[in-house]
């Protein structure tokens, strides 16, 4: 090997070793999920089973779900979208914004008026709104489900609530449940699921607008899912129906499906 060859190749090693010291693996796209703060205990549990079992990481964007409609509406770039409410995703796919069909219940709850954990006495939706001394937290229609469902309710069984000066309105369940927690509030009406797993407050009444109205978690793959996501997005819906899933939601609080 004469000299010129032999530079040659101690410059194209050299430049190897570069290549090679400088490269780095190609991280994997991350799922972004929009979902209402109701889920976000009961996803502490069920996001890391699925990030391990299919390799792909999730970001949760927890917020309410009227928010994050609108959000997707204006191309937030949400690959799949949960709502604490059907109508929300019924909506979209009715806008034909929706990629895998019409909208997948995936869980349930109720509605069940709170209190705080310390408080002795217990006292019945019907009590508290009798007692315009009692500071009753809702949720706010404008941002989210919980409010629309909870302004149904309350219009058809006690139309006067909204004229008392004791309603307090806050953005989703955390905020009521924090109203509670710093006696801000006495009682709150909120998803069950947000009272089982929590140490300040507890159920005062369970049935606050009857039995039959349960409030149904809806799922789809929504329009702004990157095409080079869709298989992961389809995979995290399936995800959610399969029974061990159910059983952790049921753990937290919800109510599995019977279908």
């Amino acid at each position: 090997m004469d000299i010129r060859m032999f530079k040659v190749l101690i410059i194209t090693i050299i430049a190897l070793g570069v290549v090679v010291g400088s490269w780095k693996p190609i991280q994997a796209e991350t799922l972004t999920v929009g979902a209402p703060p109701s889920l976000k205990a009961a996803f502490s549990d069920i996001l890391p089973l699925f990030e391990q079992e299919y390799g792909v990481k999730v970001h949760i964007d927890y917020t309410p779900s009227k928010t994050l409609l609108r959000q997707i509406e204006k191309g937030a770039p949400i690959d799949v979208f949960l709502s604490a409410g059907i109508e929300e995703v019924e909506y979209l796919h009715k806008k034909r914004l929706t990629l895998n069909g019409a909208p997948r219940i995936f869980v349930q709850t109720s509605l069940v008026l709170m209190m705080s954990a310390d408080s002795a006495a217990t006292m019945s939706l019907q009590d508290a709104l009798h007692n315009r001394t009692i500071r009753i937290a809702l949720g706010d229609p404008a941002t989210s489900y919980l409010g629309d469902v909870t302004a149904r309710a309350l219009t058809k069984l006690y139309p006067m609530y909204k004229s008392r000066s004791h309603v307090l309105y806050a953005s989703h369940t955390e905020d009521i449940v924090n109203l509670i927690r710093t006696g801000k509030a006495d009682v709150g009406l909120v998803y069950r699921a947000n009272v089982i797993n929590s140490r300040d407050v507890r159920i005062s009444d369970d049935t606050p607008i009857g039995k039959d109205m349960p409030i149904e978690f809806a799922q789809a793959v929504v329009w702004t899912c990157r095409a080079s996501l869709r298989s992961v997005a389809d995979q995290f819906s399936d995800f959610l129906m399969t029974p061990r899933v159910q059983t952790l939601l049921a753990k937290y609080g919800f109510d599995s499906l019977n279908r």
